[in-house]
């Protein structure tokens, strides 16, 4: 039988849902409070009203917010990129093909080797507020190595992507027709049953638009919902095929006419923006005030990767996404939640009201603004997932 718990005395209460609190897009209730029941909430008001519990934990004035949805991750790789890193940081520019360096060591790496970094950095995630992540495979790019990243994601999160289309591996090279090929049929049979997505990275130097549709189609016939790298580098066709294919997600969108704005604007497709991978890499901020005001629905995650974005931290990204990309505060705590969650077309993570999964956080700051106010500084006093507290 499960129990009742309230948190109250939560100086400001995130819910996400309009019709609570202030009316705005977060929802926000002052002096507020939250019960969970079980691995949901149940009910969400000021703190003077909350109904009695089980049990009960005094959040000390904090603010309370949703868990970060991250939905955009590459977790399941071997070894790292220092020395690139390094380089590029004196003046080398990035490049896809950079990629490479993590391919080899993936595939030089046992299974247990890669578990334990996988679950290192959902650790290091958990401890700054992520309660949801999705992942991807395509560090492996043979089918044996690509379905064994699958597997291990698979054990620890629903949101798993097959990604075998990241770059054309070195033994391809001179004929990515062929990998193509591989990718849609051999590689696809042993890698769809571990996972829930499809994607590929439309970019030169990777995938052309003809090769990221025939990918991402063949995995929508197999049952695997398309998303996408898109116009990271350079202008490309990327955000209009997702758009075309109904993607749940374009992600990076740096590069972006008129047309794709408006296309984006026009869909059900998140645009999903990943402010570390500009931050390592020295590249162009992505424009998300230009988006939002076109009435774009925007994400924002880690890009967490050994290459072009290591890190783990969503609060990191909120506050690049503040200095760096025209977001406010309210904007970028919302695309980090509520955004992610549309990302992955879910509607029970990302928001605090009756029925949502009990996926919060507290924050030793009395309100969300000081993710971006507080750069840096570890905020994160609380995480409960599933209603369990895990931090």
């Amino acid at each position: 039988m499960s129990s009742s718990t309230v948190i109250t005395n939560i100086a400001a209460l995130v819910t996400n849902d309009p019709s609570l609190g202030d009316g705005s897009p977060l929802g926000l209730i002052q002096d507020a409070a939250v019960v969970i029941d079980g691995d949901r909430v149940v009910w969400t008001g000021e703190s003077r009203k909350a109904p009695a519990t089980d049990n009960r934990v005094d959040a000390g004035g904090r603010a309370a917010l949703p868990g970060f949805v991250d939905s955009h991750s590459h977790l399941v790789f071997a070894g790292d990129r220092t020395q690139e890193f390094n380089a590029r940081m004196s003046g080398r520019s990035y490049t896809a093909g950079g990629i490479r360096t993590t391919v080899a060591a993936t595939r030089a790496a046992t299974d247990a080797e890669l578990e334990a970094n996988l679950t290192r950095y959902l650790t290091e995630a958990l401890r700054q507020g992520t309660t949801t992540f999705e992942t991807k495979s395509g560090y492996g790019l043979t089918v044996e190595d690509e379905a064994r990243a699958l597997r291990a994601a698979a054990r620890h999160t629903d949101e798993v992507t097959f990604l075998g289309a990241h770059i054309v591996p070195p033994e391809h090279a001179d004929d990515p027709a062929a990998y193509v090929a591989l990718v849609t049929g051999e590689m696809m049979d042993a890698c769809a049953p571990h996972a829930r997505w499809i994607d590929v990275f439309c970019e030169k130097g990777a995938f052309d638009g003809d090769q990221a549709r025939a990918i991402l189609t063949a995995g929508r016939d197999r049952g695997l919902h398309p998303r996408i790298h898109a116009n990271q580098l350079s202008y490309g066709p990327g955000v209009q095929l997702a758009v075309e294919l109904d993607a749940a997600s374009a992600d990076h969108c740096t590069h972006l006419t008129d047309a794709d704005v408006d296309a984006l604007a026009h869909s059900d497709t998140v645009a999903t923006l990943l402010p570390g991978a500009e931050f390592s890499t020295r590249a162009e901020w992505p424009d998300a005030r230009r988006l939002l005001d076109a009435g774009v629905t925007v994400a924002l995650s880690t890009d967490c990767n050994p290459g072009s974005s290591f890190t783990s931290s969503v609060p990191f990204c909120v506050a690049l996404a503040v200095r760096d990309m025209g977001m406010t505060p309210d904007e970028a705590v919302w695309s980090a939640t509520a955004g992610g969650a549309a990302a992955l077309r879910r509607t029970d993570i990302g928001r605090l009201a009756p029925g949502a999964r009990a996926d919060l956080l507290l924050l030793d700051a009395p309100s969300h603004v000081h993710l971006a106010y507080r750069p840096g500084v570890p905020l994160v006093a609380g995480v409960w997932r599933r209603g369990v507290r895990e931090i």
